[in-house]
């Protein structure tokens, strides 16, 4: 067997990939010991971009949007928070929360979703859903006896992006299963909501008010309000016309 051979062959059953076969044969060193660091930095930085590439697999995005074209012409943004800190994610360092208003079609899912892959890429596992799924795989889970699955994706996400919140309204135990996600999220973890319903409607979907306020309670108490007051970007650039 070649020494190639048996290198691939032990970077196998060490788990380290084929890339360090490779990444060794390039590294010029004139120590040992600068060798072996320049060797080891190799796998820290591949480990890195696997970590990063399966969080955001595991995020559960329904497709993958960035912040590359992505105009904030029309997008309101609070005094305290800029566009820099959306792409930083500085909000979730803070545990604070992001509410994205506005009519069907201007960007709210789309900013949510950049938002997300960003915080991936930064080394954040992300939880994403429409929220109507996930209440109803919540009810499902909670009736089949399988709640944990679901808990220990959204527990050990930094961010949730609960996506279309208040398209659908919600029975008694749904409205209470969701109020125990935004209740676990609270101070621990951050939330983001795309929504089109104003606040004080959102009695309106939920099945208990005080379950409503005291939801409405945990997101805006450290949270920001993000506006989005364009036209439908669906229907300005619809094939469809009259």
């Amino acid at each position: 067997m070649s020494k190639q051979r048996i290198i691939l062959e032990l970077c196998k059953q060490l788990r380290l990939g084929t890339y360090m076969a490779e990444a060794y044969k390039t590294i010029k060193a004139e120590t040992n010991e600068d060798f072996l660091i320049s060797l080891l930095r190799v796998v820290v930085e591949e480990r890195d971009i696997e970590r990063k590439n399966r969080y955001l697999k595991q995020a559960g995005f329904d497709v993958i949007k960035t912040f590359a074209n992505y105009s904030f012409d029309y997008v309101q943004l609070p005094e305290e928070l800029s566009v820099d800190d959306l792409k930083e994610c500085t909000f979730i360092e803070n545990k604070q929360n992001l509410i994205l208003f506005g009519k069907p079609g201007t960007g709210k899912t789309h900013l949510a979703t950049a938002i997300g892959v960003e915080a991936c890429r930064k080394g954040h596992r992300v939880a994403y859903y429409k929220t109507s799924r996930l209440v109803n795989d919540l009810v499902d889970a909670m009736a089949s006896k399988n709640l944990k699955s679901i808990w220990k994706k959204l527990l050990n996400a930094k961010l949730v992006i609960l996506d279309e919140w208040g398209y659908i309204p919600f029975e008694k135990t749904g409205t209470q299963l969701l109020f125990e996600v935004i209740s676990e999220c609270y101070e621990q973890r951050s939330v983001v909501i795309t929504t089109n319903l104003p606040f004080n409607e959102w009695n309106t979907i939920f099945y208990d008010e005080k379950l409503t306020n005291a939801i409405l309670d945990r997101m805006v108490h450290h949270g920001y309000l993000i506006l989005h007051n364009g036209p439908s970007f669906r229907l300005a650039h619809s094939t469809m016309r009259a």
